[in-house]
């Protein structure tokens, strides 16, 4: 296990390290409760021995800023056993109420102490199993069941979290909203499991744009999720406005590249997207209305020929890019 060992006796610390490290654990020290608490921040420890009476912060008031760490950023509860020469009932419910889990005296004997670690180490175990068998569920609950990338669910909760953010920061922000052109059509006449293949083969090619706008730094938290049937949607905080444009026309052009064959298409003959987009220089006011701008530039993109996008950039002049 990696153990947290808090103790302000430098003597007593370093014997304990030492009889912890024989049983094959990987000891990090800390000499009070507030550097305990930063050293847990940095690296969180499988197990936590912490002791009750210590200058700066004793550890009662050190296992309270855990919990509520623990708490805040979603990490998985971790033991806190408090290290103590004094076991009265009294520090017991003190140390119960803090978020502790258990007491062992400083001179604990060497066959109690590792049995005790034998506990802790299935419970750490069992904690970490449990840990990413929760992430693993969280991570399908906001993933597409067909296409693989996010969902209508997760994007709803990134975004007002996004756009929250670059109103605070006045930072700049764009969406853009995607349809595959004629995709009635396209089930109708090569059917429903070809249909499911080609929207795989878009949302790959659409994510494959994103990512390369994250991996250039066009836009670090840019990302794209399934809207709902043939339709996605590409979000780009903090993007820059030429680099918004240019991401617009780099997602009709890698679909375009699929060269998926698609003969009720008008003129085209393959698979291509509807492209409408809204951009603002400074994030502000309702996100409702990014929505409303993006979607009537959608349908005019429709209106238009198709196979292009119609994007209202900053200054509200329509900018209309296709093949």
């Amino acid at each position: 296990m990696r153990i947290l060992l808090v103790d302000d006796s430098r003597a007593v610390s370093a014997v304990m390290a030492a009889r912890l490290t024989v049983l094959g654990h990987e000891v990090t020290q800390a000499e009070n409760g507030e550097q305990g608490v930063e050293r847990f921040c940095c690296c969180p420890p499988d197990l936590v021995l912490m002791d009750v009476e210590m200058p700066v912060m004793n550890g009662f008031v050190a296992a309270e800023r855990i919990r509520a760490l623990e708490a805040k950023q979603d990490w998985a509860w971790t033991p806190i056993i408090f290290l103590t020469a004094s076991d009265t009932p009294e520090n017991l419910v003190t140390a119960i109420e803090a978020g502790g889990d258990d007491f062992i005296a400083k001179a604990v004997p060497e066959t109690v102490l590792q049995a005790k670690m034998k506990a802790m180490a299935r419970i750490a175990g069992l904690r970490k199993q449990l840990f990413e068998a929760n992430h693993k569920l969280e991570a399908l609950a906001h993933q597409d069941g067909l296409t693989g990338i996010y969902n209508r669910r997760y994007m709803d909760l990134r975004l007002d979290h996004q756009w929250d953010e670059a109103q605070l920061c006045g930072a700049p922000f764009g969406l853009l909203l995607i349809d595959v052109d004629n995709f009635k059509r396209y089930n109708d006449h090569y059917g429903h499991q070809a249909g499911d293949d080609c929207l795989r083969a878009i949302a790959a090619a659409l994510a494959g744009v994103v990512e390369r706008t994250i991996a250039n730094e066009l836009s670090r938290d840019a990302f794209v999720a399934r809207y709902g049937g043939e339709e996605f949607a590409v979000l780009l905080p903090r993007c820059a406005e030429t680099d918004y444009l240019d991401v617009a026309e780099q997602l009709l052009e890698a679909v375009r590249q699929l060269e998926i064959p698609h003969t009720l298409n008008a003129d085209w003959g393959i698979v291509t997207l509807s492209v409408g987009g809204a951009y603002v220089e400074r994030a502000e006011g309702r996100l409702a209305l990014l929505f409303r701008n993006a979607d009537a530039n959608l349908y005019q993109a429709k209106r238009d020929g198709r196979n292009r996008a119609e994007v209202c950039a900053a200054a509200e002049a329509v900018v209309t890019t296709g093949s």
